[in-house]
């Protein structure tokens, strides 16, 4: 099969090239998918950078997330079934395994490339925002990073959910399209300060963090008495100094995750959660995939780029 190797080199025109590479082949447990499309995520380049190595026994190649038909039965599915799927790795090739519990069906009416942009995305906002966050209903989330493929479902589930967004992005033109995607307060964070904001606004429940340390102490000062900081990035800087009597105050909560290292059975408890609870949503038209630009599999370096560059909003997905 043609797959996405990364050879050597830190920038993506030096170190992915489209090659020819052995089959994968299904351990017991898993699907064998034709992949459709795969999304592109951070983690994809920080991997390709040297960093964020895939799990034991997780392909060595890059891609996270695949939509496509199955071709080798397991589980619940049978062949010529339409997935998108979670993976530890191999999602940039024609052909991906996976354990079948980390499948989900395509949602009605998406094709898959709108698909292959939800796996990754969806779970990581689910576990980090729902569960790590605990938002309830009349809650407020305080979102950073509002157009990434996180954000941009992130705000679309909060809303669905029945909660308030403050929302921050970079550049006027990026926080209209927050708006535009239900956020109730959108923050151009380059020209306004989102403290003041916050504090307009009354305060914060929860926080979605991938920034870090320059955006730590404004969001301890906005959140409200028993909220949550949590993160999953820390593009900005990854130490934090805090003033622990301002915590104690708070009775807040900072934490954090990862999904990539999550065993198979945690992966597979959180895959029946987000089809339960989002998939619905997706369904009722209350959230759905935004993607930014599409590249064919053997132009990933320039997807890579472009992801990068920062310019987009919403997803960037390899086409297969």
């Amino acid at each position: 099969m043609k797959a996405i190797v990364v050879e050597g080199g830190k920038g993506p025109a030096e170190s992915l090239r489209l090659e020819e590479v052995p089959d994968p082949h299904p351990a017991a447990g898993q699907i064998l998918i034709a992949c459709r499309a795969a999304g592109v995520n951070r983690p994809d380049i920080i991997q390709r950078n040297g960093f964020y190595p895939p799990p034991p026994g997780a392909p060595s190649t890059l891609g996270l997330e695949v939509a496509g038909q199955v071709v080798h039965a397991a589980g619940r599915w049978r062949e010529g079934d339409r997935v998108c799927a979670l993976l530890g790795g191999g999602g940039y090739a024609e052909l991906a395994t996976c354990d079948s519990r980390h499948a989900l069906p395509i949602p009605r009416g998406l094709d898959f490339v709108q698909a292959a942009s939800l796996p990754e995305t969806v779970f990581t906002v689910y576990a980090n925002v729902f569960e790590g966050g605990s938002l309830k209903e009349g809650e407020t989330l305080l979102l950073h990073g509002a157009t990434s493929g996180i954000g941009v479902v992130a705000i679309q589930m909060a809303k669905a959910a029945g909660a308030r967004v403050i929302a921050t992005s970079r550049g006027r033109e990026k926080a209209d399209q927050a708006r535009s995607l239900g956020a109730d307060v959108s923050v151009d964070a380059v020209a306004e300060d989102f403290e003041a904001a916050a504090r307009q606004a009354g305060g914060v429940d929860v926080v979605l963090d991938m920034v870090g340390a320059p955006y730590f102490a404004k969001n301890l000062a906005v959140l409200k008495t028993g909220g949550r900081i949590v993160y999953i990035a820390a593009q900005g800087g990854g130490t934090l100094e805090l003033q622990i009597g301002a915590l104690m105050q708070k009775r807040g909560v900072i934490t954090g995750s990862t999904l990539r290292p999550r065993s198979a059975d945690e992966k597979a408890r959180l895959a029946a959660e987000v089809e339960r609870v989002v998939w619905p949503w997706i369904g009722a038209g209350k959230v759905r995939p935004i993607v930014d630009r599409t590249f064919p599999l053997a132009e990933a370096a320039e997807a890579h780029a472009w992801l990068e560059g920062g310019a987009h909003v919403g997803k960037v997905v390899l086409t297969i």
